[in-house]
């Protein structure tokens, strides 16, 4: 199973989820007897009073007794009707295959897996880690029964030359259905296959394979469905969320865990909400809080306005000023990045202004730029075109999405985050602790340098540059970055 920033997989021997739907049908009304009888009564009644008589007397006892039939059915219809819902609807935490909450495994092993195109430099002591191809490669390759996929960009088939890796694993993915091992995707559109991402991979950990399931049920069930339900089957319940979090063991080291989703339509009970996640993650955190996102813009737009998205927003100048929690932000720096961007940092930085103990410091990962001019020396360009990570880490958790720090992303958008808390975050098999190393890698490298925006974005002054790429050397005597906003 694979949790990444835009897309997961997951592999285990399990059946696809169908959502159980009861019909019910209302039934015919029945000819109405007292009706027929009092009709009879009073043709009768006219000729003899006698017959009137026997005839009340009949016609009341008969009454009598189609209310004891309609009572009986009634009773017998409610519990056909309560037999059929335990039947078509699995109880809480139960699965086709027999995995439940109580006999899944949850001894885990965990790794970090990223994509690091072709032309990124970084320094030989950087931290490094499985690529995604073959983390990819590694769970089809132990397929058995069936693979599940969600991702909103697929196109393994690509021509591009750089596409060779994508090509690969879509020739493994028809290898395992020539071996009756079924695929199942649910995708959206396509993209490049040159973009540096991050995503973790879980091994042996049926306990989240089970409550990912649920995820991946959800969004199969809604392919039949005109719109979103108001009410979920209870398959599609979430099995773990910040309430009650996955107690496990990730690479020896005693963690937390729970699987939360966007948009809120698409959380049934016992199902976080994305937004609620990263709130967990930002109020546990005591000392930092890194966050690492290709868009940040606290905004969400329609067709005819934009409004202020206050979500994430306010709870970073939370962090900042009411508990003095140290926040760095690194943003990716593309054409497309809009204005408004520069604007809410500035404002960002200037809540810190005259308050002790208040550090918010931001910096801007770009890629373009160095494409672009050596595009003038060289026709083949090797460096990707933006950083498209998307996850936070704190001295106590982790958080790894789907979306960018934008309004949009999360009310409009599907998709799912993870949340990791660890006790133990300084020995190495900590995931938390190498998160945080990928983190200051990219924070330090030569990539990211504080923005001065100009009127003509060019070359040469897009950035102010420091005589500094190294972590030591990015501090001044004053303990300050130079390079930060």
């Amino acid at each position: 199973m694979e949790i990444r920033q835009h897309e997961w997989l997951s592999t285990s021997p399990h059946e696809g989820f169908e959502q159980m739907r009861i019909k019910s049908r209302p039934k015919e009304p029945s000819p109405s007897l007292t009706r027929v009888g009092a009709n009879f009564y009073s043709s009768v009644r006219q000729q003899d009073y006698s017959a009137s008589v026997w005839l009340w007397r009949k016609d009341k006892l008969e009454h009598s007794q189609q209310k004891c039939i309609v009572v009986f059915a009634l009773v017998c219809c409610f519990a056909i009707l309560v037999a059929l819902i335990f039947s078509a609807v699995d109880i809480m935490g139960e699965d086709e295959d027999g995995l439940s909450e109580k006999n899944c495994q949850n001894k885990c092993r965990i790794a970090l897996v990223e994509n690091i195109p072709e032309g990124l430099n970084y320094s030989e002591s950087a931290p490094f880690h499985l690529s995604l191809f073959q983390g990819w490669m590694n769970l089809l390759n132990m397929a058995q029964k069936s693979v599940d996929i969600v991702s909103s960009h697929w196109d393994l088939n690509h021509s591009h030359p750089s596409a060779c890796q994508g090509q690969r694993l879509f020739e493994k993915l028809l290898q395992l259905t020539s071996q009756n091992i079924e695929i199942k995707l649910v995708s959206d559109v396509t993209a490049d296959s040159k973009m540096k991402e991050l995503g973790v991979i879980f091994y042996n950990c049926s306990c989240l394979v089970l409550d990912l399931q649920r995820i991946f049920a959800l969004y199969s069930s809604l392919k039949f469905k005109s719109r979103v339900p108001q009410t979920w089957s209870k398959r599609l319940y979430g099995v773990y969320d910040n309430e009650r979090k996955l107690q496990l063991q990730l690479n020896e080291t005693k963690s937390q865990a729970f699987v939360s989703n966007s948009p809120k339509l698409f959380c049934p009970k016992n199902r976080s909400f994305d937004i609620d996640a990263i709130y967990s993650v930002i109020d546990d955190a005591k000392q930092y809080v890194y966050i690492a996102v290709m868009d940040y813009l606290p905004i969400s737009s329609t067709s005819t306005k934009r409004t202020y998205w206050p979500d994430l927003d306010g709870k970073i100048r939370e962090a900042l000023v009411l508990r003095s929690v140290k926040v760095r932000l690194l943003i990716s720096f593309r054409k497309e990045t809009d204005p408004l961007t520069f604007n809410f940092i500035s404002s960002l930085k200037a809540i810190c202004t005259e308050i002790a103990n208040c550090s918010l410091k931001v910096k801007f990962f770009d890629l373009e730029r160095e494409n672009a001019c050596a595009a003038k020396e060289q026709k083949n360009h090797t460096f990707p075109k933006l950083n498209r990570n998307k996850y936070m880490v704190t001295d106590g958790a982790a958080y790894i999405g789907n979306f960018d720090w934008v309004g949009n992303d999360f009310t409009q958008n599907a998709g799912t985050g993870l949340v990791i808390n660890q006790a133990d975050v300084n020995n190495n098999t900590s995931i938390i602790k190498q998160l945080k190393d990928v983190f200051e890698r990219d924070w330090y490298s030569p990539y990211a340098r504080s923005l001065q925006p100009t009127k003509q974005l060019n070359c040469s002054s897009l950035f102010q540059f420091k005589p500094s790429t190294n972590k030591t050397a990015t501090h001044n005597a004053s303990g300050k970055d130079p390079m930060s906003v």
